[in-house]
Formats: structure tokens, sequence, C-alpha cells
């Protein structure tokens, strides 16, 4: 035997490999008998059995042994290819769209989906339905639609942010009374930076004060042009109370549907998306799921994010029992170890141990997910860097403003700032606070929030931290274009971070004589402090009235400097008396954080 390793044999083929094989599966794919590779990995001095999992690089350098390249791949991708090469095209059938419903507050979107649902349900079962699950099916001329119960954009936007795409269609309900308002525009910048076609339904035109034509204009301002005036939007006039023209809007699903081509295979195994998940008392893990490709039956073996299951029992949108659920079909499934979480995506496997295999794998994937998200998040500090690394091609900003004209300047000049390099986009801006659905729709675009004298909702300031979404709030134009431009450039300085302290809210006001105004407060959070670097700040409605000092802080008659939570107080601002019940009193202080060093 010679002294020196003999050099590899050249390289013939190609083959794919999925993360954490085993010894067994390179064999497989390698055409050779499991033995063979065994002993090769016993020349290297590796000990390993049949059912070892493989690091890439052992699995890369033993293929190269025997003159093949690897190619890596996903669970996901690998089980796709093997359930693919199998696949008949002749056995894709087109199926059912699934739609949406979105709008603002009150103007009748659970009306419309109760007149869709009565009208078409009650035609064939007395009694009318026990609505449970949170999608459903309605037929309309011997053709299914399904229809997704979420409560409105955030839902939608959640499973985006997931990755899960599952509506094709959807649709905006705008009242004929009442015109766009601001959650109609929240919706539409959704459905936009999905890439989801949008159908209009202008609902209570029955109303005497009803003006569908103005709903047409203003949506018309927003870019969705109705056809009737040349433009690409289907616009319905309904009146959902009343049960109008609701089946001239089904109809037009069904159009629109047809325009995309929705195809699937129901030969193949389930592959689908989690649309909630809760415990049952006495079923377990309960999980509605969306099938959106193959077949899923009883028995099968499936997966859901990280979950593994055996299906116990499908229950459909009547609360019946099925045996099995096709393509775009929701159904209830039974036999989760534990719960998902919405938007996970959901396979059947019929091999078991790949089944575990692929969970693991999940779970694992998960966890650097988590570890990697705060690295992956756009930040105006890493904006110069990702450029340069080819990863930012555009940067995809939201704007919320205190006023609508501050909002439409801000969203006029960024966009100027667009260079060669890289493209502002400004995929959302709004008037008021900083809400929890502008955090979810920029984790789902990996954007970037700008405040302008406006403050996130409690709520939205802890889902920014949880999904690492940057908001940067300001109160003069000129900073924030100035901020830009220095991100774009990779000049941004350390910036300052605000340190909140505590806030109290304003419950009585007493006016005393040449002292002003006095704000009787209760202290919620934290402690309010007076002195030192500690800066106030009023907020009425979450908008910024005033920012500057707290001149006076009293318990009882004794002047204090802190009172902490659940304490009541008396403050008086430095030189500012329009206080009024109901506002918010935040004490904050700056301290100056050094911009991460880029390497």
């Amino acid at each position: 035997m010679m002294s020196a390793p003999a050099a590899p044999p050249p390289i013939t083929r190609s083959i794919t490999l999925a993360e954490g094989m085993t010894v067994k599966d390179l064999a497989d794919k390698l055409e050779l008998k499991t033995k063979d590779v065994l002993r090769k990995l016993l020349d290297k001095r590796i000990m390993m059995t049949i059912n070892t999992t493989l690091d890439v690089e052992t699995a890369t350098m033993i293929a190269r042994e025997f003159g093949a390249e690897v190619q890596l791949r996903s669970f996901e991708e690998e089980l796709l290819e093997v359930e693919t090469a199998d696949v008949n095209p002749a056995d894709r059938v087109t199926r059912a769209p699934v739609v949406t419903v979105m709008g603002h507050v009150d103007h009748g979107k659970t009306t419309l989906l109760d007149g869709i649902r009565e009208t078409r349900v009650a035609e064939r079962e007395a009694g009318g339905i026990t609505q449970h699950i949170g999608a459903y099916h309605v037929q309309v001329n011997n053709r299914s639609v399904v229809f997704l119960d979420t409560p409105g954009h955030e839902a939608f936007t959640l499973m985006r942010a997931r990755g899960a795409r599952v509506t094709d269609i959807v649709i905006l309900v705008v009242a004929a009374d009442d015109g766009v308002m601001p959650q109609t525009r929240e919706a539409i910048d959704h459905a936009k930076a999905a890439g989801v076609p949008i159908i209009v339904a202008i609902n209570k035109v029955d109303k005497p004060d009803a003006n569908p034509e103005r709903v047409k204009r203003e949506l018309a301002d927003l870019g969705l042009m109705p056809e009737e005036w040349g433009g690409q939007t289907v616009m319905v006039e309904v009146s959902a109370k009343k049960r109008q023209n609701l089946d001239l809007l089904l109809e037009m699903i069904l159009l629109v549907s047809d325009l995309g081509d929705l195809k699937a295979n129901p030969k193949r195994p389930a592959v689908g998306t989690v649309l909630e998940a809760q415990l049952d008392k006495g079923r377990g893990p309960v999980a509605t799921i969306l099938v959106q490709d193959g077949t899923l039956h009883i028995g099968d073996t499936v997966i859901a994010g990280p979950v593994l299951g055996k299906v116990r029992a499908l229950i459909d949108d009547r609360g019946r029992h099925a045996k099995l659920a096709g393509p775009s079909i929701p159904v209830e499934v039974l036999g989760l170890a534990a719960l998902p979480q919405p938007g996970d995506s959901f396979q059947a496997i019929n091999d078991a141990a790949k089944a575990r295999q692929v969970a693991l794998f999940r779970q694992t994937q998960a966890r650097e997910k988590a570890v990697s998200a705060k690295t992956t998040r756009l930040t105006l500090e890493s904006l110069k860097q990702q450029i340069a690394e080819g990863e930012v091609k555009e940067l995809p900003i939201i704007i919320k403003a205190d006023v609508q004209g501050s909002a439409e300047v801000l969203a006029d000049t960024l966009t100027k700032l667009s260079d060669d390099k890289v493209k502002i986009r400004i995929i959302h801006s709004g008037v008021g606070a900083v809400n929890e659905s502008d955090v979810l729709l920029a984790s789902a675009s990996n954007a970037i929030i700008i405040g302008f004298n406006v403050r996130p909702d409690r709520n939205a300031a802890e889902v920014a931290e949880r999904e690492h979404v940057e908001i940067r709030l300001h109160s003069i134009i000129y900073n924030v274009i100035d901020e830009m431009k220095k991100a774009m450039a990779g000049l941004l300085e350390p910036t300052f971070k605000e340190v909140r302290l505590g806030s109290a809210e304003v419950r009585e006001v007493f006016r005393v004589p040449k002292v002003g105004a006095i704000a009787g407060c209760l202290v919620t959070d934290g402690a309010i402090r007076r002195g030192g670097d500690a800066q106030a700040r009023l907020l009425r409605d979450h908008v910024v009235v005033f920012e500057g000092k707290i001149g006076s802080l009293r318990r009882f008659k004794d002047d204090v400097s802190e009172v902490k939570s659940g304490f009541e107080c008396g403050i008086g601002l430095e030189r500012f008396n329009d206080i009024k019940v109901g506002d918010t009193i935040e004490v904050f202080v700056v301290e100056r954080v050094a911009a991460p060093a880029t390497i």
C-alpha cells in the first residue's frame, strides 16, 4: 500500500443531500452498498453506524471519494423533490381560491361573511351552521370558494412574517357612506406588500347617504383604479345586510381566481399551513390547517412546524367527521403531540423515521433562526454594510406621523433620497401611534418604522422588541432626512437610546394661581423622577404634545424627587399648562449608545 494518500477519482456526477442525512441515505444517493461507505469512513478513522447522521463536511468528503460532488438542500426541498418525482402533471386539477376579508372596523366584514355563509348554506342545511373553525367553504356554480375568518390584517401579516402564503385573493370591504379610513389604507398596504390581488366590496349601498362614486375616487387615489374607469381592480357594490349582489361578488372571486390559474395535485401527500391551534380539554392539541396541495387522510404521519403527530381525526368546517381533506380544504386535525404556531408549514410524510428527523431538524432551525434574527434584521446602522454586501437593493419604510400633512411630506422627501445603489420604498404611511399592525408589517417586509411626533403603543413596543424591528422616533423633519442620508452613506454616528423610567396617567387637573396647571396623576409603571437628566413628555392618544422638564413633583403637601408605581402624585410641567384628563406623562433619560463597529 502506498504511503501517500491516493488522489480522489475525478468528479463524474452530482448528488443532492439534505441536511441531517444518515449514512444509509448517502449510500442510496451514491447507489452503493452501505458497507462500502462504512469502509471508506473507517479508512478515514471515522467510526459510524448505518443510522448515524452525517455532518456536511463528512458527507461531502466521502461523496468526493466516490467521484461525486454534493449540492446541499433543506429537508423540505428534498422531500418535495422526492414527492414531485413520482407526480404525473396530468393529475393537477383546479383548486378552490382562498379568500381573506379585510377592511376598517364597522364597515361590515362580519356581516358580509355571515351573508355569504347564510345564502349559500341555508339552501342545503336547515338550522344554519355551527361555525367553530376559522375557515369555511361555500359552493358557487358547482365550484368552491374558501373564506378565512381571520381577525383582519394582523393575522394575515403574521402568517406572512412566518413565510406562509395562504391567501389567493383579498376582499377589501369599504362602507359606501364612510369611505376610505385609516384601517382601509392599512389593509391595502398589507395586501400590496404580500402581492395578492384585491377585490373591493363597496358595502352599505342601501343606505340613504351612500356614495359609491366617492369611494371609487378615494381608492383610485390610493392606486386601486376601478375596472369601469380603465383600471385593473374589480369593484362590486353590495349590501351585506340586505343580501344584495353577493352572488355577483362570488362570481367575481371565481373570475379573478381563474386568472391566477390555481392548481393542485390531490394524489400527492398533503402539504399546507397551520391557521390556528388551541388546547382542547377533551381532545388535546387541535390544529386548524388549510391543505394547500395533496390529500390528507386519517392515519397519516404528519409534521406541523417542529411538531410531530399522527392524524386521529379530521373535522370539517361544519363540525362533521371526514375521512380525508383535499386541496384548499380547511380541517381541524386531532393527533398532534404539541401545539404548532399559526403560519407553520404542515406536511404529511409516509416515512415515520424521516418525519422524526425533519421535526428535530426544524427544532434546531428554529433555535438558530431566533439567534440569527437579531443579526439579519435591517437596521440603519448596518444599512451601508448590507448594501456593500449586496444584500439590500431597496429599503422598505413605514411612516407614522401625528398629522397627514407630515406623513405625506416625509414620504415624498424620503422617496427622493433613493440613489443607484438603494431604492427607498414607502410601503405604508399613516396617522397615529405606531401600532402592532405596523410592527408586524415591518417584520414581514423587513422594513424600518419612522415615527414622527408619535410613540409606539405598549403592544407595538413589545412586539418590536421580540421581532427585532427598528423604530426610529423623531420630531424634526430635517433630522429624519439627515439620519437617512447618513445611514445610506454609512456615516451614522453613535445613536442616543431612550431609557424609559416610568409613566403616569392624568386623573385630574388643578389650576393653581401663579403656578398654572398641576396634573393629579397615578403612576402606572416604573417611577416618576424629577431633576438630573430626567426628561418628560406629555402624550395625548400616543401623540407627543409637550417635551421638556418636570417643574414640580409632590406627594400630598411635600416636594419629592421620586414617586413609585401605584402611588398618586401631583405633577407640574415646566412652562406648559395645556394638560387634560386622560393624558399620559412619560419620564425618560437619554443615553448615548455607540454604533456597532463595522467589520
